[in-house]
């Protein structure tokens, strides 16, 4: 047998390879692994700041699920079949039924309390249909308070939609 040097592993994979003299592309006088003549990067990683390839650029969302912390905004369909027009900001239903046509017929129909047959509230109905709305009075506040308020609900409970 003659006596022969190990052989020397290839340049890169953790190796470093022989000094080829200074290089624009290399901090240490040496080219970098990977780099083309000029200093320019040839595959691999991509220079950075960008992204790598198939990932969105820094800031850009793609499509098919909200970034995280979102929530929807209020009155949008949830996918909830128990909720199917939302929830409001403090978490509870909205009713189908909608507070500007209540508080329009109380306004206009207010003697015979069709605003709050309308909302589901048949008590009270009956009470200013008997009453003529209050001589009116009772059904003209009523229509206010209808249109203005945000914790008004209708018969199940829930909060009349704006």
């Amino acid at each position: 047998m003659t006596d022969q040097p190990p052989p020397q592993p290839p340049s890169g994979y953790g190796y470093p390879g022989p000094p080829q003299g200074p290089g624009p592309g290399s901090p240490y006088g040496y080219p970098q692994p990977g780099t083309a003549p000029g200093g320019h990067q040839q595959g691999g990683y991509p220079p950075p700041g960008y992204p790598p390839p198939g990932y969105p650029p820094p800031g850009y969302q793609q499509g098919g699920y909200p970034p995280p912390g979102y929530a929807p905004p209020p009155g949008t369909y949830t996918g909830d079949p128990g909720a199917p027009y939302g929830y409001d900001p403090f978490g509870r239903l909205y009713s189908d039924k909608s507070k500007v046509v209540a508080g329009i017929l109380q306004l206009v129909l207010g003697s015979l309390g069709v605003g709050r047959f309308y909302i589901g509230h048949v008590g009270v109905g009956i009470a200013q249909l008997l009453t003529c709305g209050g001589l009116g009075i009772w059904a003209l506040i009523d229509g206010i308070v209808l249109l203005t308020s945000n914790h008004t609900t209708d018969s199940e409970g829930r909060i009349l939609r704006g």
